[in-house]
């Protein structure tokens, strides 16, 4: 049974879509921001020992949270991109064999049951694992018409379709590797997995709630603030 591991954050994003005044990690539900929900809920977890968060250089927000003070909690300087992110984490680990979990700034309503699931499977994995929750919409590809507008041009089986979440574990080793490779021969990389994924390599997919949602449009936030307010009054 994994006994211990470390949580990265990629929180250098600023989220345009949300159309805010800060980045969305730095908005506030249920009286704390985003970004401290959901570093709370990894360090929930007495496995996860410590958690790197990865922020943008001159970051006026970070310093004024109680985060900048925790002693579980390490900051780096985050990148333009996801993947720089994590990169600057990853650096401040020594252990290749640590186990290591990447999650969303922006996921504040992971629950510790799913994160124990997580844990479970990766062990038991050669190539880690990550929470994602099943398609179950009808799925539509498109095209362009000659109007620049989208329509349909087939509906995708989604029988086998996932939405991938995080966090998603691996070793510490074994993510910079796929991560540099990747890059390296300059492969698209929207997460973790995908990096594993083009160096050959299979996650397991490990089923988990599709109330863990990423806060990304200004809809979002309503929502989470609903699915977290009823998670803080299930905990004990």
């Amino acid at each position: 049974m994994i006994d211990k591991c470390i949580a990265i954050v990629p929180a250098a994003g600023i989220g345009s879509r949300m159309a805010a005044d800060r980045p969305k990690q730095y908005l506030t539900i249920a009286g704390k921001t985003i970004l401290e929900h959901s570093v709370e809920r990894l360090l929930s977890l007495p496995e996860v020992q410590h958690v790197v968060i990865a922020v943008s250089k001159n970051d006026p927000y970070f310093p004024t949270l109680p985060l900048a003070s925790d002693p579980h909690i390490t900051v780096v300087d985050g990148g333009n991109e996801r993947v720089d992110s994590v990169f600057s984490g990853l650096a401040a680990i020594n252990d290749d064999n640590a186990w290591v979990m990447v999650h969303d700034a922006a996921r504040p309503c992971v629950r510790i049951e799913d994160l124990r699931q997580l844990m479970a499977a990766a062990e038991t994995s050669e190539y880690g694992a990550i929470l994602a929750t099943p398609v179950r919409d009808t799925m539509k590809r498109s095209t362009v018409n000659s109007n620049s507008l989208a329509v349909i041009d087939h509906t995708v089986d989604r029988e086998q379709l996932w939405h991938a979440l995080t966090p998603q574990m691996f070793r510490a080793g074994q993510l910079r590797d796929a991560l540099t490779i990747a890059l390296a021969k300059e492969a698209v990389i929207t997460d973790e997995a995908s990096a594993l994924e083009f160096c050959g390599f299979s996650p397991v997919l490990v089923k988990g709630r599709a109330d863990n949602l990423k806060v990304t449009q200004p809809e979002d936030l309503a929502l989470a603030e609903f699915y977290l307010k009823q998670l803080l009054k299930e905990l004990p």
